[in-house]
């Protein structure tokens, strides 16, 4: 399967990809996961072994629902689409920083990029699973965890919407300087994936470029239950 996925992953068109990136600050994958696959994933929830913490959402005020933390090692599809998307989105992010003046630089490969964060005391995987039930919705958040952030992510649905929940859509909002935020709701099916920048992206002004916040979350769902996983690429402290 790792094999197979990766070939998934290079296969997407990553051209329409980079461009989405650097207009809106997000880009739709298309199908990327089976539905066996998505199924799979959903149902190793409740599988102990494979996390190491457990957030109830409404204990912390980040909404309501809950979320777990993947622990190491990795289940193979989750590595292998950290492993997949990782070299195709760096050079966006090391260009993102360019345009807006932060000096960072991100390593060309994962590994490198993960050995930057245990050196810094990150050492805690941050690819997650996440269930929402009825009446459940996530607040507008950023996952930065520590000094180290790569300022690009992964959400995939791995439930079929209108067949096992309706509401629970994927919002993203921008805020530009002097202006009021700007919302989008990002439309998902069933095994596709939203790349997103994690905190802040570079947008073009009269004068250049300047840098524009972004903070995710969930709507409410109306009815059902929603499994999405989060593919992120720094580790925690």
């Amino acid at each position: 399967m790792s094999a197979e996925l990766h070939e998934r992953v290079a296969a997407l068109d990553w051209e329409c990809i980079h461009m989405a990136l650097d207009q809106r600050g997000f880009a739709i994958t298309g199908p990327l996961l089976t539905a066996a696959e998505c199924g799979a994933l959903a149902g190793c929830y409740d599988d102990e072994a494979l996390f190491r913490s457990r957030v109830v959402m409404g204990r912390h005020g980040f909404g309501r629902g809950e979320y777990k933390y993947f622990d190491y090692p990795l289940p193979e599809v989750i590595a292998t689409l950290r492993e997949g998307f990782y070299p195709r989105l760096v050079h966006v992010a090391n260009h993102w920083n360019e345009l807006m003046g932060v000096p960072a630089r991100y390593p060309k490969d994962l590994p490198s990029m993960l050995a930057r964060c245990h050196a810094a005391g990150q050492i805690r995987p941050t690819p997650l699973l996440l269930k929402y039930e009825a009446g459940d919705y996530n607040c507008l958040h950023q996952d930065l965890y520590g000094e180290h952030v790569f300022p690009l992510q992964v959400a995939l649905l791995l439930s079929r919407p209108g067949h096992d929940f309706a509401g629970g859509e994927f919002v993203l909002v921008e805020q530009r300087p002097r202006m009021q935020s700007r919302p989008q709701v990002v439309p998902l099916a069933q095994g596709e994936g939203v790349i997103f920048a994690v905190h802040h992206r570079p947008v073009q002004g009269t004068r250049g470029s300047y840098r524009v916040n972004l903070r995710h979350g969930v709507s409410e769902l109306t009815w059902g239950r929603r499994f999405t996983t989060g593919v992120i690429f720094h580790d925690a402290a």
